[in-house]
C-alpha cells in the first residue's frame, strides 16, 4: 500500500505525533512524507519528500494571531500550485495530520483520506467549545478536509475521539521533582515572560525559547534553547508546567502528572477551547500572561493539584483499525487477481 503522510509544520506538536506515527505507517505500506510550513523547533528524523510553503498563519508580539501579518504572507496562487502539481493520485491512501495542500489536493482528486489531528476532536460536536467563533470554526473544518475525520484530545468525549498520542522518550522518561518550574510560551517574546516571572522569585524557571541559541541564566531564570532533550529533562523533573494551550505540551505534563497551568493564545480558537476543556478538567488557566496575573500564579505554585488521566500507549491499535479498510482495497485484489 502507497502511503502519504501529511502534516502541518508550523508547531511543534504535528512533529512530535508524526515520530511516533510514521514508523508505524511504515510497517502497513510505502510511506513518503509531506510537511507544509516550516516553524517548528524539532528534527522530524525522517526523509522528507514533500516540502512545501502550504498556508499558515503568523504569531504577533503580544501572544495572539497577527490576522494582517497573515494575510499578506498568504499566497493563495502559491497555494493553488502546490495543490495542482502535488502527484496525489500515486498514493492510495492520505493520512493527514491538518495539512492543506494534500488534504485539498486529495478532495479534488477522489484520493482516498483520513484526516487524524487534534482539531478533528476541537470540531467534535461533543468537545468544549469557547465562544461563538463561527469563522474560526470554518477556517478548522476547511483548512485541510476529509470527510473520514478522527482526533484527539484531552479525554475521548466521543467515539471518533482518541486520548494523546504521548511520545515514547516522556513515556520512559524519569519522572522526579527537583523544585523547578517548566516554562514554555513560544507566542510570548522572552522580555515579556522575563517581566513577570522574575516578579517571583520564590521558584526558579526553566524558560525555553527560539529567540536564544545557548544557556542564559539571570536572578532565578534559566533560558534554553528550544531542544527535546533538555525539555523532557526539565519537564519531566518539574514541580509544574506553566505554558500555552496547545496540545502536546499540556498532555504531556498530565502524563507525567506535573501541576499544570495554561495560557491560550490570543485569536486562536483552537487553544480557547483547549482551554475550557483543561479548564473542565480542573487545570489552572490564565487570560494572558502579565503582572496582574501575579497572585495568581503565585497561588497556583503553592497548590498541589495533579490532575489524574489515563493515556494508554493504543497508536499502533488506532492506526490498524483505521487503515485496515483501505488495506484490504489495495491488497487483497492484487492477492486474489
Amino acid at each position: 500500500m502507497r502511503i502519504l503522510y501529511a502534516l502541518q509544520g508550523t508547531g511543534n506538536g504535528h512533529t512530535t505525533r508524526a515520530k511516533e506515527i510514521i514508523p508505524i505507517l511504515q510497517k502497513k505500506g510505502d510511506v513518503d512524507i509531506l510537511v507544509s510550513g516550516n516553524e517548528n523547533n524539532i528534527d522530524l528524523g525522517f526523509k522528507i519528500k514533500y516540502q512545501l510553503k502550504g498556508l499558515n498563519f503568523t504569531s504577533g508580539k503580544k501572544g495572539g494571531i497577527d490576522f494582517w501579518a497573515s494575510y499578506k504572507k498568504m499566497k493563495l496562487s502559491r497555494l493553488y500550485k502546490e495543490i495542482k502539481h502535488l502527484p496525489i493520485q500515486n498514493y492510495d491512501i492520505v493520512v493527514n495530520d491538518f495539512e492543506p495542500v494534500s488534504a485539498w489536493a486529495a478532495r479534488l482528486k477522489n484520493i482516498n483520506i483520513i484526516s487524524l489531528s487534534h482539531q478533528n476532536a476541537v470540531l467534535d460536536i461533543a468537545s468544549p467549545k469557547y465562544g461563538k467563533y463561527k469563522f474560526e470554526r470554518l477556517i478548522l473544518k476547511y483548512y485541510a478536509p476529509s470527510s473520514t475525520r478522527f482526533g484527539f484530545h484531552f479525554k475521548p468525549y466521543s467515539s471518533a475521539t482518541f486520548t494523546p498520542i504521548i511520545r515514547k522518550k516522556i513515556r520512559v522518561s524519569k519522572v522526579r521533582n527537583k523544585g523547578h518550574y517548566t516554562v514554555y510560551l513560544p507566542s510570548y517574546k522572552i522580555d515579556k515572560i522575563i517581566k513577570v516571572l522574575t516578579q517571583i522569585p520564590i521558584v526558579k524557571w526553566h524558560i525555553f525559547s527560539k529567540e536564544v541559541n545557548s544557556l542564559v541564566f539571570q536572578k532565578n531564570i534559566t533560558i534554553y534553547p528550544i531542544n527535546e532533550f533538555d525539555f523532557i529533562k526539565s519537564m519531566s523533573s518539574a514541580s509544574g508546567v506553566l505554558c500555552g494551550a496547545g496540545f502536546e505540551t499540556p498532555s504531556e505534563a498530565l502524563f507525567l502528572k506535573k501541576k499544570l497551568m495554561v495560557i491560550p493564545m490570543k485569536n486562536q480558537y483552537e487553544q480557547q477551547c483547549n482551554a475550557l476543556a483543561l479548564k473542565e478538567m480542573g487545570v489552572a488557566t490564565l487570560r494572558k500572561l502579565s503582572k496582574k496575573r501575579i497572585p495568581k500564579i503565585a497561588k497556583w505554585i503553592q497548590s498541589n493539584q495533579v490532575i489524574e488521566v489515563d493515556y494508554p500507549d493504543t497508536t499502533e491499535d488506532i492506526l490498524e483499525a483505521l487503515l485496515l479498510p483501505y488495506f484490504n482495497q489495495t491488497i487483497l485484489p492484487t492477492i486474489l487477481s
